[in-house]
Formats: structure tokens, sequence, C-alpha cells
């Protein structure tokens, strides 16, 4: 449980490692955004697509380097000096899986792999990962206790990080969708780990956050500027790492991390169900995604990302009434109205147009 007097101690490095990142993010994006300008590497408009000029893809470069960047500054610092030499090997692997993720997606980016391949190799680096320590042992299933999962636990890994990696690059859609979802799913995961005693992952995490909102200060529509697969390789890989070494190994129920990051992952099965049923390749592009049935509802660009937001928040606030933390259900009183009152909003705004 958390433990207060350790809590206020690490306040400064809880700032140290959103402010780090976040900086980093926001000097670094000009600098990535004219020097792909001048290589030619822009994102060229298309019929699935929303954006109507060519955009840099490659913010994922910013994010990666944020996020890395004040990660190590707290390993500098002592941040992580107070955990014990298997769980500081666990942050290094998730930084390196991270790491082998952001480069898959980036070279995607430079010049466009084979589904097949990309996902064979998001498989590998995933095996890799599970081989190193980072991966689902039990699961906390409610009525049953804590379930062992012996060989399960290998597919189960690879099919939570592979299917996560996916799904925050599929709703990667509109300007600042897979930013924003991202950085309150990983914000929510934060501050349950902070209440599960899982403070180094909730400063991994804090990370994670910093570079998405920092990069959502170039991201946000209009947008100048895209995460590319880079980014979103890594986001969708530590969001499925940081929520197995945080929520799976911190004893949380299984449905927790699934409500944390509820809005991806429907998304991506909605995808999958509606291009099997119309007899297609689940990895053949389309306009099948929430945001586009969305749009074709009357939702603006903007409002559509707004009513995402919100009810991305409002789900995974229902995962802080589920994890063993005192008053959680303050989290869910807060997001209610919240997303009652952007879904009203964006609803009349959608009516009147």
């Amino acid at each position: 449980m958390l433990d207060l007097s350790a809590l206020l101690f690490d306040y400064g490095f809880y700032f140290l490692a959103f402010f780090s990142a976040f900086v980093v993010v926001v000097v670094s994006v000009p600098i990535v955004r004219s020097l792909a300008i001048r290589c030619g590497h822009v994102d060229v408009p298309s019929d699935r697509k929303v954006h109507q000029t060519p955009m840099v893809r490659l913010g994922g470069v910013s994010i990666f380097l944020g996020t890395l960047v004040a990660a190590i500054c707290l390993w500098r610092l002592d941040g992580f000096s107070h955990l014990l030499p298997i769980d500081q090997r666990e942050i290094l692997i998730i930084l390196l899986g991270g790491s082998g993720y952001f480069l898959l997606g980036f070279l995607d980016d430079l010049q466009e792999l084979s589904p097949r391949f990309r996902l064979v190799c998001q498989l590998a680096i995933a095996a890799l990962v599970w081989q190193n320590g980072v991966r689902i042992d039990a699961l906390n299933v409610p009525g049953l206790g804590l379930v062992h999962l012996g060989l399960l636990s290998l597919p189960i890994t690879l099919l939570w990080i592979a299917g996560l990696v996916n799904a925050i690059n599929w709703i990667d859609g509109l300007d600042g969708l897979a930013s924003g979802v991202s950085a309150i799913s990983t914000l929510i995961t934060a501050g349950i780990c902070l209440f599960i005693g899982e403070p180094s992952v909730a400063l991994l995490a804090l990370c994670l956050v910093g570079s998405l909102c920092g990069f959502l200060l170039y991201n946000f529509n209009p947008a100048c500027i895209f995460m590319g697969d880079g980014g979103s390789y890594f986001i969708g890989f530590m969001l499925a790492a940081i929520s197995i070494v945080g929520l799976v190994k911190g004893a949380t129920v299984v449905t927790t991390p699934f409500m944390v990051l509820a809005v991806p992952i429907f998304d991506m099965t909605l995808v999958i169900v509606s291009r099997l049923l119309r007899r297609k390749s689940p990895f053949v592009a389309d306009k099948s995604h929430l945001h586009h049935r969305l749009l074709k509802v009357g939702f603006s660009h903007r409002d559509t990302v707004l009513f995402i937001y919100a009810l991305s928040l409002w789900i995974g606030s229902w995962a802080f009434t589920l994890a063993p933390i005192p008053n959680g259900l303050l989290a869910l009183v807060i997001a209610t109205p919240i997303f009652c009152v952007t879904t009203w909003r964006v609803w009349r705004f959608a009516q009147l147009s």
C-alpha cells in the first residue's frame, strides 16, 4: 500500500520524470520536423487518411528521446536506487524493449515494411522481453484468486504486448488521438501504481506521460507532426510492459489493465471483427475505426478526439475502483461529469452542424 513518507520524499523525482521528458520533446520536435522535411520523409494524403496536406511522421523520435533521457536522468540521480537488482533489471529490460520497438517502427516510417515482417519482429522482441523476466506469470481472477499460467505465460505475454502495440498504432488516425489517449491511460496507470506500492513503475510511466504531453503541443488538431509507427510502437510497448510490471505483478484484478486501456483494445477488436465479417484481411487498412465511425455520424475532427479522450478517462477511472485503493470511487465520481458534459457538448454541436 501507499507509503506517504516515501511519496513525499520522492515528489522531486516524479516532477523530474515528467518535466525533463516534456522539455526534451518540446525542444526536439521542431528539430526533428525540420530534418524530416529536408530529407523528404512526409506522410502523403490518401483516401483512407484524414489529413489533406503532406505531414512529417517522425515525431516518435522525440517521444522516444524524451522518455529515454528522462529515465536516464532518474537513473543517474538514484531515482531507482531503492529497487532490488531484479527490479532494476526489469526497468532496464523495458527500456531496451521499447528501443527495439521504436527502431522497428522507425524503419517502417522510412521504408514501408510488410505487415507479416513487422508482426514477426514484434513477436520476436516480445519473446526476448519475456525471456528476460518481463512477463505475465499469473493473473488475479475474481473468485479464483491468483491463477498461475505455467506454459501459457509466453503466448499470453506475446499476445498482450503485440496486441497493445498494434492497438495504439491503429488508433493513431486523428490529430492528437493516440498521444492523448495514451497519456490518459499512462497517467491512470501511474496513479494506480503509486497506491499499490510500485513507485518505480510510476516514475517510468511519468516519463512517458511527460513525453506525450510535450508532443501533444504539436500533435493536437491542427497537428504539424505525426508520431508515426516509431512513436506508436514505442508507446504501445511501454504501456504493455508498464502494465505488466505495475498492474499485473502488483496483483490487481485481471480486468484492471483492460479498463485502463479499454478504448484502444475495443477499437482494435472492433476493426478486426468488422474486417473478418467482410472477409477481408485484418491487416488491410480501411475506415472501420471508432474515430472514422464518429466522423461519419457528424462529429468534427476535434470533437471526435475530445469525446474519445473523455471516454478513455471515464472507463479508465473504473480501474481505481477495482484496484485496492482507498476512496478509489472518487476517481469515477470526478470522471463521470467530465464524460457527461463532453458527450453532451460534442453531440449538441454535431446536431447543429
